[in-house]
């Protein structure tokens, strides 16, 4: 049960550090915005919850010298995957870091996307957004609190990964795959071209056929009609 459960947060934790990939990858961007951080933050720190909580149920097991060795070595090959995404989100935070750093939220700054629309339209959109003001001057030290916090967390991280490599050593190159590199890459793409097949076959034997035959014969016997008249008008003229 301890496995099947270790499998399952870790499918979590494998989205979770993915989703954050993809945001972080946004930051300073036409799209950022407070959002966008506050989106950031619930991301990462629900990646933490996973790692602390997957790190708990794998040291146990790796850690008795009673565990069988087929089972040793599937939670070794769990331990080495749960090792890569908690690298990939400690290096992900450390880019949000910089990327945060670099581009404030409420600093002045060069739009990046620049509609060419001037004149009086800033009055109007001044008032258009006042009604939002007082809600943004109690968020403008958010990016600033959450980049400290930032730095903090990616301490943890880094502690937790030395913390892991202390207690529990699994050299990562004795751990060995049970299939080859890309094997569920190459399963999904040739189940979907066998699907493309199958419906390519379909329609071959299906009820497609003879509608394309019976235009090809109205095609034929209209072209033969012009072809006839034309002649009968090049003979009369």
């Amino acid at each position: 049960m301890t496995k099947e459960e270790c499998k399952a947060l870790l499918d979590a934790l494998n989205k979770a550090t993915a989703c954050y990939h993809h945001l972080v990858l946004t930051i300073g961007g036409s799209a950022d915005s407070q959002n966008l951080r506050e989106e950031l933050q619930k991301t990462r720190q629900k990646a933490q919850e996973l790692a602390v909580a997957i790190r708990a149920r794998l040291t146990a097991p790796l850690r008795d010298r009673g565990l069988g060795a087929e089972e040793r070595a599937e939670f070794e090959r769990l331990w080495v995957a749960f090792s890569g995404c908690l690298d990939l989100l400690e290096a992900d935070m450390r880019r949000a870091l910089t990327l945060s750093t670099e581009f404030p939220l409420h600093a002045p700054r060069r739009p990046l996307v620049r509609t060419g629309v001037e004149g009086g339209a800033a009055s109007v959109a001044a008032r258009a957004l006042s009604a939002r003001s007082l809600r943004h001057e109690a968020e403008r030290g958010f990016d600033v609190e959450d980049l400290h916090q930032l730095e903090q967390e990616i301490l943890q991280v880094g502690e937790m990964i030395q913390d892991m490599e202390m207690k529990v050593n699994v050299p990562r190159w004795t751990v060995q795959a049970r299939q080859a590199a890309g094997a569920e890459l190459l399963a999904s793409a040739s189940a979907g071209v066998s699907s493309l097949r199958g419906v390519a076959v379909e329609e071959r034997t299906g009820p497609c056929d003879l509608s394309k035959a019976l235009a090809a014969t109205i095609f034929s016997a209209v072209l033969l009609a012009a072809v006839a008249l034309a002649v009968c008008v090049a003979k009369l003229s």
